[in-house]
């Protein structure tokens, strides 16, 4: 894991926007798998703002959502699918054939699992994954105690999970289950950056980057991966050696 550390947010979401837009330059018809949250919006208004200076361009790109809350739609205010068209695809004008994304309002999730599964697959695998980490260590929807040798799954969510998740949302929501790329789709990526900020993430950044690989903390899978990137501000790295 390459542990990389910048000053503060600003900085930290504009070398992410860097990174990936010098892979995507070097990929124009990359398989791109992004998160919704407060992490990465930074670093899709910098990749907005490049695509609207001819830096970069996403025309040829395909993407592969991460994960939804069981039962939101596209137009549900607070789930990922909102939260990325708004903040990415829309502006950038990614054309809906280049998209695909879990279908959490399914009647079977299952199949949905297999589609996305087939999905990449069929594209040669995910060539950039970016994530963000929750406070309980999850990665996607991935929460403590996954297997490791998941691909997609439904999965209940961590009480963690539920009480911040609430932030998205207007209204308290009722969740209880998410559809998510499994740990194998993280490991079998070609590259993966995690991002983290702020003092909250300290702690389970130190878990991630410097403890025990353990299904207790998923993000520490990453240790293992063979080209991973954890990108941090530096009150999100205050505790590391």
């Amino acid at each position: 894991m390459d542990i990389n550390i910048f000053k503060d947010y600003d900085e930290l979401s504009r070398k992410t926007a860097d990174f990936i837009s010098n892979f995507v330059n070097n990929n124009p018809k990359a398989l791109l798998c992004f998160p919704a949250g407060d992490s990465p919006l930074g670093t899709f208004k910098k990749l907005v703002e490049y695509s609207n200076e001819g830096i970069v361009s996403f025309k040829y790109c395909r993407f592969v959502g991460l994960d939804e809350w069981v039962g939101m739609e596209k137009n549900n205010e607070g789930s990922c699918k909102y939260f990325i068209y708004k903040n990415l695809f829309e502006p950038l004008c990614i054309d809906e054939t280049n998209i695909c994304f879990f279908d959490a309002c399914s009647k079977d999730l299952i199949s949905e699992c297999k589609r996305i599964d087939k999905y990449i697959l069929n594209n040669g695998g995910i060539d950039l994954m970016l994530l963000g980490v929750g406070m309980n260590g999850h990665i996607g929807l991935n929460e403590p105690g996954v297997s490791f040798k998941s691909y997609s799954h439904v999965t209940e969510l961590d009480d963690i999970t539920v009480k911040v998740a609430q932030k998205y949302f207007k209204e308290k929501k009722m969740i209880k289950k998410g559809i998510t790329l499994g740990i194998k789709h993280v490991m079998d990526a070609k590259t993966v950056v995690l991002l983290a900020n702020g003092i909250k993430k300290a702690d389970i950044v130190k878990k991630l980057a410097k403890g025990e690989v353990t299904n207790k903390i998923p993000a520490s899978i990453l240790q293992m991966h063979k080209n991973s990137y954890l990108f941090l501000d530096k009150e999100a790295a205050s505790l590391l050696e």
